[in-house]
């Protein structure tokens, strides 16, 4: 057995990407037929705890916000000092999210997704008992770490359930997966608001506490087990986890996502050492046995290298526009909060829909190219309207954005699932959610830059032209790329 066997679990589908041209094997390594295989394998009894758990790293995302200013005041602490506990989340779910696909392939990504769960679960005990603020970034750093093990594992999950069943790709699961994604997020907030003013702050790390529960115990009883692990020692795991690569994976990630996050005065040392750290993963992870990345391949798979810068740029316009537009819109208009999340609601509705249609077509093309299409018309609409606009124009602008976000949701994830062997699902689904965290950080400083120290109708409109500069260049990046299919072939 060689190193790279030392490790991994005993699952056809750990070892490559292709379906078996012998009867598939279950989780457990037992044969399936179609007299034990389950009528509806991708049913609800096995995604619903999947869909959960992938869910609750975006809803985590978004529900601190309402609490932020209870914490400071109770650990009198200052607003610089709170909004760690946003940065720390980022920053330990980008890296921890290839690293857990990584786990996954080693351990099994049932293992891993339940692992993280409970992790999820101590996260929420940590949170609510916190004595300080350094106890509570403890625990929201916890967070993105069990948070980030749920959605490559559950993508792996799938992957493999899909494969052992023949049912090729399972675009309305994988569109569940982008709206789940969305309606989280949208709900985080209010959710937020009324735990936090019902109930206080601390609600809002003890509502993990019940919600992991859920997703462990579902997991258990609809997620079938994953292979016996096969290991050779303490020394070849070490060696299979890639531990150098991680932390220079780590390394990389935190300083370019700092200094993304700080644009408008940037620190260019961080920008020289993500460089020089990248450029030492690089040459490390092609001659390492297990790498957390497998470069090579990474390499050769421009496909996939655009699907990943697709996916950055989708998530950069979509947080510019929408914050963008609600910064501008309560200082510039005088509309209060409330108004503008009135406002913004049709935009979550809208990509709700088109998520759901484009995943039941199993579309990938087309609404690829129509994201950047609405994402200029958007951006047309942003140059037309100023502090006097009316608020018809204004949900216009916010429902061209929905049609960005729906189209290339699932799109973006489809085409990954095409692009990648089930071997290697796992990590690259890590590395999609990195991409995504990416072009969200940076979406703040490309804000700061176009408004400079207000959000006037002049900054607006510099930020509508850099979003039509975006909207053109994932229109060409699709359009010019002959291997993104029209539609899944099978689905």
């Amino acid at each position: 057995m060689t190193a790279r066997d030392a490790a991994l679990p005993s699952s056809p589908s750990a070892d490559t990407g292709d379906r078996p041209q012998t009867p598939p094997r279950s989780a457990t390594g037992a044969e399936t037929s179609g007299q034990n295989r389950p009528s509806n394998p991708l049913g609800w009894r096995f995604t619903a705890p999947l869909l959960l758990g992938s869910t609750l790293n975006p809803i985590n995302s978004s529900m601190i916000a309402t609490a932020l200013v209870g914490i400071g005041a109770d650990f009198r602490s200052s607003p610089g000092a709170t909004a760690g506990l946003i940065s720390v989340l980022y920053l330990c779910s980008a890296v921890a999210q290839p690293t857990m696909g990584k786990l996954s392939v080693l351990f099994g990504p049932r293992r891993v997704f339940l692992c993280g769960v409970a992790v999820l679960l101590l996260a929420g005990v940590v949170g609510v008992l916190a004595p300080n603020l350094g106890v509570l970034l403890v625990s929201r750093a916890l967070i993105g770490v069990g948070t980030s093990a749920c959605y490559p594992t559950a993508i792996a999950l799938v992957r493999r359930r899909a494969d052992e069943s023949g049912i090729g790709v399972p675009g309305r699961v994988l569109g569940n997966f982008s709206i789940a994604a969305q309606v989280t997020a949208v709900v985080g907030l209010p959710l937020g608001g009324v735990l936090a003013g019902s109930f206080g702050w601390r609600a809002l790390f003890a509502v993990n506490i019940p919600l992991s529960l859920l997703a462990f115990t579902f997991t258990l009883l609809g997620v079938a087990k994953d292979a016996p692990v096969r290991t050779q020692g303490l020394r070849s795991l070490l060696t299979m986890l890639d531990l150098p690569g991680i932390a220079l994976f780590a390394g990389a990630i935190v300083s370019l996502l700092v200094f993304l996050s700080a644009l408008t005065t940037p620190a260019w040392w961080l920008a020289v050492l993500a460089v020089v750290l990248a450029g030492v993963l690089l040459l490390r992870e092609r001659h390492a046995r297990s790498p957390l990345i497998d470069v090579r391949m990474l390499g050769r798979n421009r496909p996939l290298q655009r699907t990943y810068l697709r996916s950055i740029l989708a998530a950069l316009a979509t947080y510019a526009s929408m914050y963008g537009a609600s910064q501008w819109m309560e200082q510039s208009m005088g509309l209060n909060a409330a108004t503008v999340g009135l406002i913004l609601i049709p935009l979550s509705l809208l990509s709700i829909v088109v998520a759901r249609v484009v995943s039941a077509r199993a579309w990938i093309r087309w609404p690829l190219i129509l994201a950047g299409v609405a994402l200029a018309l958007s951006a047309g609409v942003m140059l037309l309207v100023n502090h006097g606009s009316g608020v018809a124009l204004l949900i216009g602008m916010t429902l061209l954005l929905g049609l960005t976000n729906g189209f290339s949701s699932f799109a973006n994830q489809a085409a990954l699932y095409l692009q990648t062997t089930a071997a290697e699902i796992a990590v690259a689904s890590g590395l999609l959610r990195t991409s995504m965290y990416l072009g969200a950080i940076g979406s703040s400083s490309l804000i700061g830059i176009a408004f400079g120290p207000s959000a006037t109708d002049a900054g607006f409109h510099t930020l509508a032209w850099i979003l039509v500069a975006i909207g053109a260049s994932m229109v060409l990046l699709t359009a010019f790329d002959r291997s993104v299919p029209a539609v899944a072939a099978e689905h």
